[in-house]
């Protein structure tokens, strides 16, 4: 772990515990976990002794190129997501899925087209601020949820849950991270610039008590006073609060608090959000409906609280692996191969789909039954780190020690 100099003086603690303070009230106040590496370097490093030097560090923080990381747990359904319209077999596969969708599609080039709940995604890719990137996998030979997820994180070509693609960058460039989860996810794992934040929530038993407690004391004013109150102490309640606190942990949430600890005094450079949920076995249609749109709306107000970071901003979007071209009887679709990922921002030269369609015929599927994965996911973000953070080739190596960046034009000059 990095160390901060002993031999600082007095005004230059209180320059950073200013900055410590000014991050937590950024924050708001429901931060549950917030974890900061005490005498690391992401504890906002080193300063002159004086308000300007709290200044200049700040001033350096502005309009550094900021990545953000999505991981969707549960295996996406590219098909269902980047749907190719053009393909002949697309519909014989999928007979019921391909009638499933309850608006029009949104076109995208190339005979594809995105799903009708990704409005916001799709006015990006219309604005050039978006990548659509088809047929990718990360070389996970399984089908297993959590090897696939642990395999895609770590970024070795192989498991290993001591450390991930994105901690590695982050070291190599000496960035700062913020993982909106409970724990470090294995993405973020071995780097000390590593923070977490997860809003704080009720367990499920405590606001059972809680609720009936409130039933309890509905009729005596004193005793319901006194419960409100010691909750209010806590945190639980008033102004409504019990009511969010359900909320909290949503998306859409978890989103807007992201952006706000991106933009702020902490100078947060990358930060990594999870979305579960897209394991669909059966009713694939109607739960994928809701799936996107919670992406959708979740990445919208990423933007909006980017403000003017936006950018300046990647965000990498992609899930362990695929799905079955083929829809099984339930109406939905079984653990695949092929999948896609999204790069989105500000900072991206969008509007085109990228990656090498297979197509959907059997002998072009993999192993007769999976969408054939053309490209490597860990190439493309590869590439992404080269432009963004400019990384060198030796320092890929360290990221990505198996693979080879690909050599595209996917950021705006």
């Amino acid at each position: 772990m990095k160390k901060t100099n002993s031999a600082n003086n007095s005004s230059q603690e209180d320059v950073i515990a200013l900055s410590r303070r000014e991050f937590i009230k950024m924050a708001g106040g429901s931060l549950a976990v917030l974890s900061i590496p005490m005498g690391s370097a992401f504890a906002f490093g080193s300063t002159s002794g004086s308000a300007s030097g709290l200044t200049s560090l700040l001033s350096k923080q502005m309009n550094k190129p900021k990545i953000v990381w999505v991981l969707l747990r549960g295996a996406l359904d590219s098909l269902h997501t980047i749907v190719p319209t053009a393909d002949p077999q697309y519909k014989t596969l999928r007979p019921k899925l391909s009638s499933s969708f309850k608006a029009p599609l949104l076109p995208l080039e190339k005979g594809f087209a995105l799903h009708p709940s990704l409005k916001n995604l799709h006015a990006w890719y219309q604005e050039k601020s978006l990548l659509p990137i088809v047929a990718v996998s990360s070389g996970y030979k399984k089908r297993s949820h959590f090897d696939g997820q642990d395999f895609l994180e770590s970024g070795k070509g192989e498991i290993d849950h001591d450390t991930g693609w994105l901690a590695r960058a982050v070291d190599v460039k000496n960035k700062r991270a913020l993982a909106v989860s409970r724990s470090t996810p294995i993405s973020l794992r071995s780097s000390d610039n590593v923070n977490t934040w997860y809003p704080s929530n009720l367990k499920d038993s405590d606001d059972d008590i809680y609720v009936a407690l409130d039933k309890l004391y509905q009729n005596d004013e004193l005793l319901r006073d006194s419960l409100e109150g010691g909750l209010e102490v806590r945190g639980l309640v008033g102004d409504n609060k019990r009511k969010r606190n359900k909320r909290k942990g949503k998306f859409i949430d978890l989103s807007k608090a992201c952006a706000k600890l991106m933009v702020g005094e902490q100078g947060v450079d990358c930060a990594m959000l999870e979305l579960g949920g897209w394991d669909t076995h059966n009713n694939q249609g109607l739960r994928l409906d809701g799936k996107l749109r919670e992406l959708d709306q979740g990445l919208a107000e990423l933007k909006s609280g980017l403000g003017k970071e936006w950018q300046n901003t990647v965000v990498i979007i992609g899930t362990e692996f695929g799905r079955t071209a083929k829809e099984n009887g339930t109406g939905g679709t079984d653990h695949g191969t092929g999948s896609a990922l999204f790069l989105a921002g500000g900072a991206i030269n969008g509007g085109k789909v990228k990656g090498s369609w297979p197509g959907l015929k059997n002998e072009q599927l993999f192993q007769k039954r999976d969408l054939m994965p053309t490209t490597n996911s860990f190439s493309w973000i590869g590439n992404v780190l080269s432009q963004h953070w400019q990384l060198t080739p030796q320092e890929l190596m360290q990221v990505f020690p198996h693979m080879k960046a690909y050599n595209e034009v996917l950021l705006r000059s």
